[in-house]
């Protein structure tokens, strides 16, 4: 294999065979919508391990393994002395979600592992893939289940309590029913930095690649999300004899919280932290009674701790506010505070550096989903790769990335990896 002046190696990788393998994974689960319902545990999940294993074993000389969460992995060159550098993502979908979230990075994975396999590269650090179990949200209620688990986040402990909300199945059962099992855990658990590279690409989820005409971009950071529980107190009263200024009602004073925090999001004006209320629960709920009570759940995304602790303070002053001039009382649990993990200097430098060389634009970004590579932060150093998802959709079956950015990610993918392999130990 011909190398150049940098030494690195002119590899390229198949644009054609990446195309057809998101294909093929695209048909386990999907409906008539042209959505993929493709969640934990279930059929389609099964069916998508089960070609992933075989294609694995085929290329790879049956190195392939199932750990106790049930995640997928696959590998070559176990036999150096390195810790390994692993590349990989998350195969499962949202309910009617689309064909390119986690399918990309795994199978981009795939591509440079064979790439690299095929042409009998010699490499100083072992080469691995992984599909982590249960990234998306599911029906046991849990999501990032297996970087969560592999990594010692959560524990068997924390799963044996955890059930399907429709069938009730346990979610250890459905675990060993995928391959697992949960009493390994322990055994199977990654330590703290013990990967020397932690490399993932996905789509961006959002419209900055999109809206830039980019390509690529390199994630710096992925997004801290704090949650609130609020509860409203205001008085129940009888809609029809109540005169408004007597008033006390709690969906008033949350439906006023609401827009002031809308706001304050909107005054600040950036592209790193957004917030959201998407539930809220009103009692006793009935057309002719004034709402005595409301809960509702705050969510807040940004990757600056500064940034997070302003908008808790402006939050806390509208409260103060609403509480005194609609006579409510309003109480705060949190139930998150998941802290923005960055993404590791050496890995982004190295992604920066195949890019000036491949001469490719691109664009510097801070995840704003959650994504497995939280997890991986602690155990080795971690990057990702965002590619752009066209009209920002995703989560839904229009969701879609050009075949050319993908392509074009796997090729930076492999020279990164490339050059990393030489540069650390």
């Amino acid at each position: 294999m011909a190398l150049d002046r940098t030494g690195t190696t002119h590899l390229k990788i198949n644009k054609s065979r990446i195309k057809q393998r998101l294909k093929t994974l695209s048909q386990f689960g999907l409906n008539q919508n042209g959505g993929i319902d493709r969640s934990f545990a279930g059929k389609a999940d099964a069916e998508a391990r089960k070609w992933f294993l075989s294609l694995w074993g085929g290329l790879f000389s049956q190195k392939v393994k199932i750990d106790a969460a049930a995640n997928l992995w696959a590998g070559i060159h176990d036999e150096k002395t390195l810790k390994p550098i692993v590349l990989g993502s998350h195969h499962d979908a949202v309910a009617n979600g689309g064909k390119y979230d986690g399918a990309v990075g795994v199978i981009l994975a795939t591509e440079v592992l064979q790439t690299i396999y095929d042409h009998q590269i010699p490499m100083r650090h072992p080469l691995k893939i992984v599909s982590f179990s249960a990234e998306e949200p599911n029906p046991f209620n849990v999501s990032t289940l297996g970087s969560r688990s592999v990594t010692g986040v959560i524990d068997q402990n924390d799963l044996k309590p955890i059930v399907h909300s429709e069938t009730g199945e346990r979610i250890v059962d459905a675990i060993k029913r995928m391959g697992g099992d949960v009493s390994k855990l322990e055994a199977d658990r990654l330590k703290p930095d013990s990967l020397a590279v932690f490399l993932e690409c996905h789509i961006e989820q959002g419209r900055h690649l999109y809206d830039s005409h980019h390509s690529l971009a390199v994630v710096t950071a992925i997004t801290g999300i704090y949650r609130d529980k609020v509860t409203i107190k205001g008085e129940a009263n009888h809609a029809g004899t109540t005169l408004m200024q007597n008033r006390h009602d709690a969906l008033a004073a949350a439906a006023e919280l609401t827009l002031a925090f809308e706001n304050l999001l909107k005054a600040m004006n950036r592209d790193d932290t957004v917030g959201t209320i998407g539930y809220m629960k009103i009692s006793p709920n009935s057309a002719n009674i004034i709402p005595g009570e409301a809960e509702l759940i705050i969510e807040i995304r940004t990757s600056d701790d500064e940034q997070l602790k302003r908008i808790l303070r402006e939050i806390d002053r509208d409260i103060q506010r609403i509480e005194k001039e609609r006579g409510v009382s309003i109480d705060k649990q949190n139930l998150l505070n998941q802290k923005a993990a960055p993404m590791n200097g050496q890995v982004i430098k190295a992604l920066e550096e195949t890019l000036a060389q491949m001469n490719e634009p691109y664009l510097k970004l801070p995840s704003m989903a959650g994504h497995d590579s939280v997890h991986m932060v602690p155990i080795g150093r971690a990057g990702m790769i965002f590619v752009p998802s066209i009209k920002g959709r995703s989560h839904c079956p229009d969701e879609k990335t050009a075949i050319d950015d993908i392509a074009k990610a796997g090729q930076l993918m492999l020279n990164t990896i490339l050059k990393l392999d030489k540069e650390l130990d």
